[in-house]
């Protein structure tokens, strides 16, 4: 188990000044109702789109695709920065939204798969971070129309971003979270289920564990 470096801390701190700079300055006129989600977002902008990226590079850097390989250090520290935004998105749901169940225990999900993957296994980046690109992809989009949403009722200008940003945002977001994200899962699954095939079939025999990749043609 790798001992805790500085970046969680770091990320941490970005994210927490990015939060606290919505709530009193880049928010401060909005109404109480909305500055929360408001600030939730604009951390989120911060995170979902700058995360796909930096996954991305983690992934084609690495020259192993293997579900079973260890994780490189750029990957873990991708782990981290996804790690310090789901910490403080989670804060500020217990702290103004705490009946919301629903968040909270995603959250509390994806932390236990990404804290496992980077800080107890440290193996296994690469499906996680691929996720992690499927589920962030959407994320600039899902933002802005969250945020012209808010404001649609008082703001001539956000009503109109809200109704044309709607049919692209619901077809692209249906498209990834509909489609794509359970088609990679289902992919991911016929591979744990070969490895542990393949696992049985070799016990007793001595021979090494077998690495397992990905194949999109398959």
């Amino acid at each position: 188990m790798e001992t805790l470096i500085p970046n969680l801390p770091l990320f941490f701190s970005f994210f927490l000044l990015i939060y606290l700079s919505a709530q009193f300055i880049v928010f401060r006129s909005w109404s109480p109702k909305f500055r929360p989600e408001a600030s939730s977002c604009l951390i989120s902008l911060f995170h979902g789109t700058p995360a796909v990226f930096f996954a991305a590079y983690a992934i084609f850097t690495d020259a192993s695709h293997s579900f079973s390989s260890p994780n490189t250090r750029t990957q873990n520290a991708v782990l981290d920065y996804s790690i310090a935004y789901f910490l403080m998105d989670l804060v500020h749901y217990i702290v103004f939204f705490p009946s919301d169940l629903l968040f909270i225990g995603h959250h509390l999900a994806t932390l236990f798969v990404f804290i496992t993957c980077r800080y107890v296994v440290s193996h296994g980046a690469f499906a996680i971070l691929s996720l992690l690109i499927l589920a962030e992809v959407t994320s600039a989009c899902q933002n802005a129309w969250t945020l012209a949403r808010a404001r649609r009722e008082d703001v001539k200008f956000a009503a109109k971003l809200y109704d044309s940003l709607s049919p692209p945002f619901y077809a692209f977001y249906c498209l990834v979270r509909g489609f794509l994200g359970p088609y990679f899962v289902y992919k991911m699954g016929r591979i744990v289920l070969l490895l542990g095939y393949v696992d049985k079939r070799l016990v007793g025999v001595g021979q090494p564990e077998p690495e397992v990749y990905f194949d999109e043609n398959r």
